[in-house]
């Protein structure tokens, strides 16, 4: 799955908020709306996006129709996330370890996601270096 539609759906604000209130229970259109100062119509358009996107599922209970967040949508937001921070973190970490700039030894590719990502890379400079690269453009 491609992230693009998901990132591109998640831009926006209003699409966030009501990912945030489907994500405990399903919910009409109107019950977001409520929570919204926008219209239904507009609250539609917003899970027309996110629907298309991957990220919430609609189902029928009677004559209502709820939306709820589909999680295994973000995968592809996680993969793509996860790859950039464990590239990025490696760049950091060669930059502020040798000063000659010489390539990262960085993993290729998207780290695979059964569980929550997390990553640790252990820098071996002082902190005031990392801090110097983190926080200067020019490195």
């Amino acid at each position: 799955m491609n992230p693009d539609a998901a990132l591109k759906a998640l831009a926006e604000p209003n699409r966030r908020t009501i990912l945030r209130l489907v994500s405990a229970d399903p919910r009409s259109v109107r019950e977001i709306a409520s929570h919204l100062h926008i219209t239904p119509q507009a609250v539609s358009r917003h899970l027309k996006v996110l629907h298309e996107a991957g990220l919430v599922d609609e189902h029928r209970e009677g004559t209502r129709h709820l939306f709820a967040v589909r999680p295994d949508g973000f995968a592809a937001v996680q993969e793509f996330l996860a790859d950039f921070w464990t590239r990025q973190l490696g760049q950091l970490r060669a930059a502020v370890e040798d000063p000659t700039g010489r390539a990262p030894d960085v993993p290729h590719g998207p780290a695979p996601m059964a569980e929550p990502y997390a990553t640790e890379v252990e820098i071996q400079a002082p902190v005031e270096e990392v801090f110097r690269h983190l926080t200067d453009p020019a490195g």
